[in-house]
């Protein structure tokens, strides 16, 4: 296992990057610590897979440092950085059978075989893959293919880093959830470093104790899910995480304090923090603190939509969208009606950044 240090990582697929938007991964600096589970979040084309790929070795950086217990690997290859890496789609060997396939990279590092047999059966037990050790891997169905994959990079105690390309993709929605639990439960057990990479928030955040959201070849926040949930650092974290995401609405300071389409509103944040250069004032709250009140925003209810435990409404006012999360068996104006905020989860951001 490793402790991962990145220092101004950065790359790019043009020769010669000049411009802002020739960088597939702007400056990244993180340190991830040994043994623990670490999720890479973000939409398509953000630049988490091409970050995965420069830790693993598949890429060189264009610049700065990545380190190993503060061996700088930069410029190593995946073999010398010793880590183990699953992709989105299984690679196994067809016509061997599963227990071969586990024990293929022990054997190839001229393991005993003796301790080959133990960490084979140890690892398909934990992946309920003990019954079909005798059997052939091209008769296991894709989620059964794929805990193959999971168990050769499980199975080697050596492994500074385990990475995961997306590798719930192929698996329907039931066996998601199943893999995804299985997996968690293994890092429990094995406490080898991990490194997921997904664009599916729910997977990241019930896999990773620390999830790093990416967008646009940056960082945009590094926390761990109740966090991320609870004080989003950039409104595009209010939006990408949490379903529905984050109300985000226009504000303006007057009189000394923040204030939606003339409503003043309570922020914890102090709106004298803000710099006063012109830059775009946002007020973000999730619709889960969001509550329809006496007296407050005054609304109009638009549509109702039913999402099981609870309904989403969405209400407008002047216009403007705002989200509320209706416990179930809690009442739903008609017509008109009146929104209060929780103002310790009601958060000003300054250009899409959270004032502190």
């Amino acid at each position: 296992m490793a402790r991962i240090t990145l220092e101004a990582l950065k790359h790019s697929y043009v020769p010669e990057p000049k411009r802002p938007e020739d960088w597939a991964l702007k400056e990244v600096n993180l340190d991830w610590q040994d043994g623990g589970a670490y999720a890479l979040l973000g939409p398509s084309g953000c630049g988490k897979t091409t970050l995965l790929n420069l830790i693993s070795g598949l890429l060189k950086p264009t610049l700065g440092r990545i380190l190993f217990d503060a061996k700088d690997v930069s410029q190593a290859t995946p073999e010398d950085r010793n880590i183990a890496q699953v992709f989105q789609f299984p690679v196994i060997y067809d016509t061997m059978t599963v227990y071969d396939n586990l024990a293929f990279p022990l054997r190839n590092r001229h393991v005993p075989a003796d301790e080959i047999d133990r960490r084979v059966r140890d690892i398909a037990a934990m992946l309920d893959l003990g019954q079909s050790l005798n059997n052939r891997a091209s008769g296991l169905t894709a989620d059964g293919k794929q805990k193959i994959s999971l168990g050769r990079g499980l199975v080697r105690s050596d492994v500074n880093v385990i990475m995961f390309d997306e590798p719930l993709t192929v698996i329907d929605p039931h066996l998601k959830w199943v893999l995804r639990s299985k997996l968690k439960e293994l890092h429990h057990r094995v406490k080898r470093t991990m490194i997921y990479v997904t664009h599916d928030q729910t997977e990241a955040l019930t896999f990773a104790d620390r999830v790093v959201v990416m967008n646009n070849g940056e960082v945009v926040q590094v926390g761990t899910p109740i966090e991320l949930f609870e004080r989003p650092e950039h409104t595009f974290v209010g939006h990408f995480i949490g379903s529905p995401g984050m109300n985000v609405l226009p504000a303006t300071r007057e009189n000394g304090g923040i204030s939606f389409f003339g409503e003043k509103l309570d922020v914890i944040e102090d709106a004298r923090a803000v710099a006063a250069n012109g830059g775009r004032l946002e007020i973000g709250v999730r619709p889960e603190f969001v509550t329809f009140a006496p007296a407050g925003i005054p609304v109009d209810i638009g549509k109702v939509a039913d999402a099981g435990r609870f309904r989403i409404v969405e209400t407008r006012h002047k216009g403007q969208l705002i989200r509320v999360l209706v416990p179930e068996g809690d009442g739903v104006p008609s017509g008109s009606a009146y929104l209060a905020f929780d103002a310790r989860h009601t958060h000003l951001y300054s250009d899409g950044w959270l004032v502190k």
